[in-house]
């Protein structure tokens, strides 16, 4: 009798254990696809809160071309072209022009346009005179960011386009699109 109950205590000892080690492969297969799925919405809001913040930048870059668009004693402030002084007229158009350009690379970087159409629409821009001539005397701008960054790259397929067009003037339309040249290490 007593071994019979030893053996009935040992075996809902074993049930209970192997209930529990069931349990627990049950619990941490459940932690690891609540892990899994928190990792992923955090990397959602990160996605979210960058675009927030590329969009608030953004929005103070026009406020702040705009204040010196409007008054030229402020754009005076910005007036670091290449070259023989501009005129307040010319100060503003290249600030014009800097926002344009602004604008299309936080575009590409939000996502909004892939890098050929940001070419597509800069090839366009670049048929101005001006905006050619606001590209040429800020070289100097592009020269200064880091090699490997995405406004460098883009910079430098830029200027790619911009001697493939100064070299195809009537049949612009027909250039492809540069291909990223290798970066300077």
């Amino acid at each position: 009798m007593a071994t019979q109950f030893l053996r009935s205590a040992f075996t809902a000892c074993v049930g209970a254990a192997a209930g529990a080690i069931t349990a627990t492969a049950v619990h941490r297969r459940a932690l690891g696809e609540l892990r899994s799925a928190l990792d992923q919405h955090l990397a959602q809001i990160r996605a979210m809160q960058r675009e927030t913040n590329l969009t608030t930048q953004q929005r103070q870059h026009w406020a702040l071309l705009s204040k010196a668009i409007d008054d030229p004693d402020l754009a005076e402030v910005l007036d670091v072209y290449e070259g023989p002084p501009v005129s307040p007229r010319k100060r503003r158009q290249y600030l014009f022009a800097n926002a344009l350009y602004t604008n299309l690379v936080f575009y590409h970087r939000l996502g909004n346009v892939t890098e050929d159409e940001f070419i597509g629409h800069l090839r366009g821009s670049l048929q101005n005179p001006l905006m050619r001539e606001y590209w040429a005397r800020t070289t100097h701008h592009r020269d200064s960011l880091p090699p490997r960054s995405d406004e460098a790259r883009l910079g430098r397929r830029a200027d790619g386009l911009l001697g493939e067009l100064e070299d195809a003037e009537e049949d612009w339309w027909v250039v492809e699109p540069p291909r990223e040249p290798e970066a300077e290490t």
